[in-house]
């Protein structure tokens, strides 16, 4: 493999997606499409189902198809990219993160797109920090079957920066690169606070729709169930600002017009992932909430209430 050419805005990109889940599963097939040199780092049926019958996504624009440039669950075979997107489950992060050490350049940088707000710090603990970013992803997508991404509703978006939120070439490749390819990668002057933003909504929308087993539509209409939900936002909106996030002013209102834009039958990921008896993410949302606001020194009595409720189901059936 040819090790990781100089990038610019609209030259062709060499991207592992790590790994290939919804989101990376997402823009592997945009990137693709868009002439970039895609690697997918997947495993098991969907590794075998993408190298057989290419990647799949469906959505209500249609059904793509791609056969990225290697599809393997082996990095050691990929040699350096210019950018790695990085996109597993919270609890897998650190195995994922010692897998892309082989991919690794001087210049390339690591994209988290993870839920919670902690994920650009782990990895630094096992990537060089000059290699990592910070980002957020604002899609829904879903393995529906191997090799096939299913995008439910229309919107997608995903904001990244350096950690520190200053210009860089390469970030602002990749952001060109995702524009191009018909996504959407919208510029960012505090990439903390965007990733926040997102965190004060799903802290409330994940720890709700799976401890109450219900939807976004039943929040909206029980009186009880909004309570519960806008006291939970309120509380991470107040972790937040006690760690120093510069989240907006109406965030609150902001998190609650957005859920009045929701399909009523909507869940978090975390409500799914336990209907399947699949493990939950709940370290890094409900439970991420209740520990850093011990770090800030405030107390958030709902988030923990709803992280307790969930701790039986943490690991699964």
């Amino acid at each position: 493999m040819r090790s990781s050419a100089h990038i610019t805005g609209g030259s062709s990109m060499r991207i592992a997606t790590m790994a290939t889940g919804g989101i990376g599963g997402f823009l592997a097939v945009k990137l693709s499409k868009a002439g970039h040199e895609v690697v997918t780092i997947a495993r098991g049926a969907h590794l075998e189902a993408i190298r057989t019958n290419g990647l799949t996504l469906r959505s209500t624009d249609g059904t793509e198809v791609v056969h990225p440039f290697l599809a393997t669950d082996r990095t050691d075979e990929v040699g350096e990219v210019d950018v790695i997107l990085f996109g597993v489950k919270g609890d897998g992060l650190e195995n994922a993160a010692r897998a892309c050490l082989p991919m690794i350049g001087p210049e390339t940088v690591v994209v988290p797109f993870l839920n919670g707000v902690e994920a650009s710090d782990r990895l630094t603990e096992i990537l060089p920090e000059r290699n990592v970013a910070n980002g957020v992803a604002r899609v829904s997508t879903t393995i529906s079957e191997p090799g096939v991404i299913t995008q439910t509703g229309t919107f997608n978006s995903f904001i990244f920066a350096e950690r520190d939120s200053k210009p860089s070439a390469r970030i602002d490749a990749l952001r060109t690169a995702i524009n191009e390819a018909g996504s959407s990668a919208p510029e960012t002057q505090d990439i903390v606070r965007d990733l926040w933003s997102k965190f004060v909504l799903f802290s409330g929308l994940s720890g709700v729709t799976a401890a109450a087993r219900c939807t976004i539509g039943d929040i909206r209409t029980i009186p009880e169930l909004e309570a519960l939900f806008r006291r939970a936002v309120a509380e991470t909106t107040s972790i937040g600002r006690a760690l120093g996030v510069a989240l907006d002013a109406d965030i609150e209102e902001k998190v609650w017009a957005s859920m009045e834009t929701f399909p009523p039958h909507g869940r978090a990921s975390t409500a799914i992932d336990l209907e399947h008896g699949r493990p939950l993410e709940i370290d890094w949302v409900s439970g991420a909430a209740s520990r850093l606001a011990k770090k800030a020194g405030i107390d958030a009595p709902v988030n923990a209430a709803l992280y307790a409720v969930l701790l039986p189901h943490k690991n699964g059936r």
